[in-house]
């Protein structure tokens, strides 16, 4: 395994966690902040742009996990990507948090 290997797996891991929220908020109809939006990251675009971009992320980390030879199981690809995508979990759990949270 090359040295780049794991740094891919661990970006293919956050683009997949990434994508699910956008997905999700756009098949329910629901708009949800990218960075198309104005403001760019907190603005909320239409669900089928939310959609798109999500797919969009999928083909991202299909393309990541291509660099390697990359199978499920305890690995370290896995392991890489899996700590990608819960770094990009909690990033995105603190960001959209603040957005959704009412201040006090």
């Amino acid at each position: 395994m090359s040295w780049y290997h794991p740094i891919a797996y661990f970006f293919a891991g956050a683009f997949i966690a990434n994508a699910v929220p956008h997905y999700v908020r756009g098949i329910t109809g629901r708009p949800f902040p990218t960075p198309f939006a104005v403001p760019p990251g907190t603005g909320e675009s239409p669900p089928l742009t939310n959609v798109i971009w999500s797919i969009f992320k999928l083909l991202v980390a299909f393309l990541l996990i291509q660099v390697g030879e990359f199978s499920f199981g305890f690995s370290w690809p896995t392991l890489a990507s899996g700590i990608g995508f819960v770094v990009m979990s909690v990033m995105l759990v603190k960001h959209f948090g603040q957005l959704y949270t009412p201040s006090h």
